[in-house]
């Protein structure tokens, strides 16, 4: 087969060698995958402002698009916390939640989100992602988790209150506390408490009971309909939609309808940021499960065909008057556990979302929002991760800055407005730190041919050579802080005749690093000190080549430290004898303007030489 048309269709891979065993594997992972999601694809698209069965919609195609774009086996995908709350925050400036116009908007902002994903995968720019550093997006979830959770307390108490940031929504929980509904706190508490407990508890005690792991895991992910079923009969027995529990109402029966998104400039321009962002947060996120999961089986993910991927599961979502959806954390680890073998799970799965579209929509309405926001306090809950806060505090404290800039942002300010802050701050502390790199004197350990830090190791150096390493690719931002070092460095030796620049961690000289190696050279052999390099990178070198760098730099460039030393110590000390102890062998290859020559030095241990030079 083609091995293009493969890495286009993944389906065409694993399709024409599946196995018996593993549709029994993927038939047994996708009832559990079911069952957890048709709670939680109503809930995330309350939370995302729309109708619940918008959640179900988003719950059908973009399973089937994603088996068979995607590479991953086991990634589940669909509507997930943190993108239903940027799609609530993406479309509450455009329109108000429940009408016409603001399902709409949730249509084509998953149609626009899914044209930037598949245009990615067509430019091959997933490496985009890469701009959300770990602790941005570990702190963007936590923050996201928090708000959500905080949100969704207005459900449990059976209020109306109002705010997309954490000091609104408790200002509003607290201005409506005291209309508090009785009957809608208790069934919103006790659906938290044995939701949690279900997590945490149930499974276990069924082994513990002789079930066999498989069914006791079944009956713990069944925990989230034993809630629906059990708030149902309650409310229905008891009335209580009459006592003011809120309730889901009526959900409409049948296939997903066929839409298509507003074609309007206007409403595009406007959604175009937050598209951009859920679809990078998205891929992020999708990319990190897949690859985390894939990791264990020996299995492979291919990042720039993922956007293929979720790029066509978001068009499919569109399509189906779905919104925006990605790869669920806790769905696909759920998935995995289950044993799916195949993307064919995922759509197995979306047969069983359709069936309950089809047949148990109406058993949902007296369905209380209370279960639904309890469903979405216990899944979110379990993304908030204090202790990654701590661990990055003691690590580094300027990714520290980026993770709580981000958290606080979130948390006070808006969801976009964090992310954005957060990359902000990464990118800023980036850039301030490369500009200021670290860069060391170097000595060479007694002995060896190895080059160390005069401050940290025990070394032997000669005055007439300064040895300095720089630990950063040299560009435009740190290229005036190299020249600055090094005339320091210079300027506090007397003896001073020849400069080392080693560069084993450089990996770019760019146009700005370029003029001021150029200078320092011209500087110091006015000064009638040599500068020479040592230890450039293959690429590196092909790119000074290219340049006219080598028609009047003076210097040498060498292979390695030992040998720019061995060859510049015979020449201060006047052609003295200098190797390892070994037999004569040639002392440097090295560059000199754009030419290399090597040199053979005569037999004399460099520790030696080192000892007898002027100190």
């Amino acid at each position: 087969m083609n091995p293009r048309l493969q890495r286009l269709f993944p389906i065409l891979e694993w399709a024409p060698r599946y196995t018996r065993g593993e549709a029994i594997n993927d038939l047994f992972a996708a009832m559990i995958v079911t069952i957890m999601l048709v709670p939680q694809s109503l809930a995330y698209a309350m939370l995302a402002g729309l109708p619940p069965v918008v959640g179900l919609y988003a719950s059908i195609l973009p399973l089937v698009a994603y088996a068979i774009f995607g590479t991953s086996r086991t990634l589940a995908v669909g509507p997930v916390a943190v993108v239903s709350l940027m799609t609530a925050a993406a479309l509450a400036p455009i329109a108000a939640q429940g009408t016409a116009a603001y399902l709409a908007a949730a249509v084509t902002l998953a149609f626009l989100s899914g044209l930037i994903l598949v245009a990615m995968a067509v430019l091959r720019l997933g490496f985009l992602a890469n701009f959300l550093s770990h602790p941005v997006i570990s702190g963007f979830i936590t923050a996201s988790g928090i708000l959500i959770a905080a949100s969704q307390l207005k459900h449990i108490l059976g209020i109306r209150a109002e705010g997309d940031t954490l000091p609104r929504i408790v200002q509003g929980i607290l201005g409506q506390i005291t209309a508090t509904n009785i009957f809608t706190l208790l069934i919103g508490v006790a659906s938290v408490a044995l939701l949690f407990w279900v997590r945490k508890q149930l499974k276990p005690r069924l082994i513990g009971l002789g079930l066999k792991p498989r069914l006791a895991d079944l009956l713990a992910k069944a925990g989230p309909l034993a809630a629906i079923v059990a708030s149902i009969l309650l409310v229905v027995g008891f009335g209580l939609d009459r006592q003011g529990v809120k309730i889901v109402g009526e959900i409409p029966a049948g296939l997903p309808p066929f839409a298509l998104p507003v074609f309007d400039a206007d409403l595009w321009v406007q959604l175009l940021p937050a598209a951009l962002l859920i679809s990078l947060v998205g891929f992020v996120e999708s990319v990190s499960v897949a690859q985390t999961l894939a990791a264990k089986r020996r299995q492979r993910i291919e990042a720039n065909q993922e956007l293929v991927g979720l790029g066509t599961s978001n068009i499919a979502a569109a399509l189906s008057g779905g919104y925006p959806v990605t790869g669920g954390f806790a769905r696909s680890v759920v998935n995995f556990d289950a044993g799916a073998q195949t993307p064919l799970a995922g759509a197995i799965t979306a047969i069983g979302i359709l069936a309950a579209t089809l047949f148990l929509t109406p058993l949902f309405r007296f369905l209380p929002q209370a279960v639904l926001a309890a469903t979405i306090i216990v899944a979110v809950l379990s993304l908030v991760d204090l202790k990654a806060i701590r661990r990055t505090w003691a690590y580094s404290k300027a990714d520290f800055a980026a993770m709580a800039t981000t958290i606080l942002l979130v948390l006070f300010v808006g969801v976009e407005a964090g992310i954005v802050a957060g990359v902000a701050v990464s990118l800023l502390l980036f850039l301030w730190r490369t500009s200021t790199p670290h860069m060391a004197v170097v000595g060479q350990v007694p002995g060896t041919e190895h080059f160390r830090n005069v401050d940290r190791h025990a070394v032997v150096t000669d005055p007439a050579i300064l040895s300095l390493r720089v630990d950063e690719s040299l560009y435009f931002a740190n290229a005036r802080y190299l020249e600055d070092r090094i005339y320091a460095e210079v300027a506090a030796r007397p003896a001073l005749r020849h400069v080392i620049l080693m560069c084993p961690a450089v990996n770019l000289i760019d146009a700005s690093a370029l003029e001021s190696l150029e200078a320092i050279a011209d500087r110091l052999r006015a000064a009638g000190v040599g500068f020479h390099l040592s230890e450039v990178k293959g690429p590196v070198m092909d790119a000074l080549k290219r340049s006219d760098f080598f028609g009047h730099f003076k210097g040498q460039v060498f292979l390695s430290q030992f040998e720019a030393v061995r060859a510049l110590l015979a020449e201060t000390s006047g052609g003295a004898v200098v190797s390892t102890g070994r037999a004569a062998a040639p002392a440097t290859e090295c560059a000199s303007g754009a030419d290399a020559t090597a040199r053979q030095e005569p037999d004399k241990p460099v520790t030696a030489a080192l000892a007898s030079s002027p100190r």
